[in-house]
């Protein structure tokens, strides 16, 4: 597990990434220097492994910076490391800056919008099988 003050992220048994963020402030900037904190963190986690992402957004507010989306969007580590994204969200502008970030940057990846954990872990699992099972 790797924390920061407001992001935690961990692996489990099954081979899926979580990252959960809470942060309170909806002005709040999601800024490149960070982001590559972030991504650092799950290069170790992963250490060299694909897997599912499940990234929960219930306690997060705020928004991220365009350098900020189109460097997650096109950082070839995490092209290789993620299967997929399954995101857990409260809220409809959550829901609404996940489909506009992914049909803008990102329309590759699968992905899902849930509502709890173990919807979006379903999800990510039924994915993981279907490629392993594929190839």
């Amino acid at each position: 597990m790797i924390g920061f003050n407001n992001a935690m992220f961990w692996t489990d048994e099954a081979n899926i990434l979580y990252c959960e963020f809470n942060n309170d402030d909806a002005g709040a900037k999601l800024e490149l220097s960070l982001l590559k904190s972030y991504i650092a963190a799950i290069i170790k986690l992963c250490n060299g492994k694909a897997m599912p992402f499940i990234i929960d957004l219930k306690g997060a507010r705020g928004t991220f910076s365009i350098a900020a989306a189109k460097y997650l969007a096109s950082n070839p580590e995490l092209e290789k490391l993620k299967i997929s994204e399954s995101y857990i969200s409260n809220t409809i502008g959550t829901k609404l800056l996940i489909g506009f970030y992914k049909r803008l940057y990102d329309p590759i990846t699968p992905f899902g919008v849930f509502k709890d954990i173990a919807a979006a872990k379903k999800h990510s699992l039924a994915i993981k099988n279907n490629l392993y099972e594929s190839n």
